[in-house]
């Protein structure tokens, strides 16, 4: 428990956090954000519902561990987006493993492709999302739990005020 004048997460707290995705099955990090992402509790969930909810009550200091079934969220994956192709074909810009690719099809959607292998001869990209049939466990750690000011509310998020950058001390690198 927590003593009661620490704020706790609810509707109209800002809360900053940080957190990272496991592979539940190998423990692998399948991805980690380090900078501090911000959001208005109950105003603009940023994150799955249901690590929402196990925010809920939480204070600045925490760390909670919160399992997501990918296939309920993203639902299974889907073979008939993957494609390889000679790398030949490929523009120089894309030939990076992690590359994301924004393609279109003819019916003018759009959908992101990652890149996900490639060799001398071929080039593959994945177009399921990264977490599309696995089970994963968010670890979340809460950085800051309080009032959010109206801008915030009214923004849905934390507002930074901008740098003060003096052109004339700008120099090319």
């Amino acid at each position: 428990m927590h003593p009661s004048s620490e704020p706790v997460v609810r509707e109209g707290k800002l809360v900053e956090l940080t957190y990272k995705v496991t592979d539940r099955r190998t423990g692998h990090v399948l991805t980690r954000v380090e900078f501090p992402l911000g959001y208005v509790h109950g105003h603009n969930e940023i994150l799955a519902p249901s690590v929402h909810k196990e925010l809920e009550g939480r204070c600045a200091g925490d760390i909670i561990e919160v399992a997501i079934d990918g296939n309920q969220i993203f639902g299974p994956r889907d073979e008939s987006l993957v494609f390889s192709d000679d790398i030949d074909n490929v523009p120089e810009e894309y030939r990076q493993v992690g590359t994301s690719i924004l393609m279109e099809n003819d019916k003018g959607q759009t959908r992101s492709f990652l890149v996900t292998h490639m060799d001398d001869e071929r080039l593959t990209v994945d177009g399921n999302n990264p977490l599309s049939g696995r089970q994963v466990v968010f670890v979340l750690e809460i950085l800051t739990v309080r009032d959010a000011t109206d801008a915030e509310i009214k923004a849905g998020g934390a507002i930074h005020a901008g740098a003060d950058i003096d052109p004339s001390r700008l120099r090319p690198v």
